[in-house]
């Protein structure tokens, strides 16, 4: 009885692992702005109701008998977690940084807003962007995908076959790829407005050189770019999120 106890508390153990590396790094459940104490506890507990259906995947490697064995396992189901979550927070960083970049393609990179998730200060229309993004994975309930995806990943990824370095990068890579190009498509018309105006401005600053013409038009084309955000933010985040939502039900 002492020993099928040990078995199942270890086996809980490494569910945890892999669980809370994953909502250690995941989109929404590590905001910061969400006290640390909540987050250990909702990964505590979320843990603990996939213990019964996982419990046998993890059993074969958390017989306390072979300690070396038992560390190892740990160290690789943390891993395997914090990959999951390093994938999903990837696709935001791209969002993030194409979200900088439209902020200064219509003059709206000196806006600062408060301090982002990642403790870093960025423009305030990035902010929205990724702000709107969290809060859409919880709207469209796609937190659900991604426990789900969890569950399933132990099918995939076995304890027992360990924490494959080469294979994670290849996702990584593969995961970079395809979330640059993802968001460099849905925010390439603010970039292709600021080369249209920039150019106008440029042309018609040559043609009269004795009229800061650059210094007039920043208000128009900051005006231009906030109209062309007013009705693209909707599109921009609806595609973005419904990619996310097919990674997360695809893997």
């Amino acid at each position: 009885m002492t020993d099928i106890t040990s078995e199942t508390v270890l086996g809980a153990f490494l569910v945890f692992c892999r669980i809370g590396g994953c909502l250690l790094i995941v989109p929404g459940f590590s905001s910061m702005r969400i006290p640390v104490q909540i987050r250990l506890f909702l990964a505590v507990a979320v843990s603990l109701s996939l213990t019964p259906v996982l419990l046998p995947f993890v059993t074969p490697v958390s017989k306390p008998a072979d300690p070396a064995r038992l560390f190892a396992a740990i160290g690789s189901e943390a891993a395997i977690g914090f990959t999951i979550g390093l994938l999903a927070r990837l696709m935001f960083m791209a969002l993030q940084t194409m979200a900088v970049a439209v902020a200064q393609a219509v003059g709206l990179g000196g806006m600062i807003a408060g301090v982002a998730d990642n403790g870093e200060q960025q423009p305030a229309v990035a902010t929205l962007f990724t702000m709107t993004a969290t809060m859409m994975i919880f709207a469209a309930d796609q937190h659900w995908e991604l426990l789900r995806g969890l569950k399933d990943s132990y099918s995939v990824l076995s304890p027992a076959g360990g924490f494959s370095a080469r294979l994670a990068l290849v996702d990584v890579t593969d995961q970079l790829t395809d979330a640059f190009l993802l968001t460099l498509r849905i925010t390439s018309p603010f970039l292709i407005y600021s080369v249209i105006v920039n150019l106008a401005v440029g042309i018609t600053n040559k043609l009269t050189p004795q009229i800061p013409i650059y210094f007039i038009a920043m208000p128009f084309v900051t005006a231009g770019g906030l109209l062309l955000l007013y009705f693209s933010i909707a599109e921009v985040l609806t595609i973005f999120s419904a990619a996310f939502g097919t990674w997360l039900q695809q893997g």
